[in-house]
């Protein structure tokens, strides 16, 4: 049995693409492209649950940098993607590579 997680992350930008909305969005340094369909209030900076590659939810900014913060000590976010080491979460608030 696999079991699906719902990543948050910050929206970089946002862009329409063939009729879609789509955006890049920051989990924890790593970069993904992410179809914004489903959460159409979302916007830059705003943070947002992806699964499958679709943002499914908003989620307020402390709620994601405690997700993000959790995950990167479990070593999941550098699971997102090729040559990633996780996160760095500052004080601010804001995620850095």
């Amino acid at each position: 049995m696999t079991m699906c997680l719902g990543v948050p992350g910050r929206v970089l930008d946002i862009r329409s693409e063939q009729g879609t909305r789509m955006a890049t969005v920051d989990f924890g340094g790593v970069m993904k492209t992410v179809c914004l369909a489903y959460v159409p209030e979302v916007q830059v900076g705003d943070y947002t649950i992806v699964h499958a590659g679709f943002a499914i939810t908003q989620l307020d900014e402390a709620s994601a940098i405690e997700t993000l913060k959790m995950f990167g000590e479990l070593g999941l976010i550098a699971e997102l993607g090729a040559g990633a080491t996780g996160a760095t979460l500052l004080g601010t608030g804001q995620v850095e590579p």
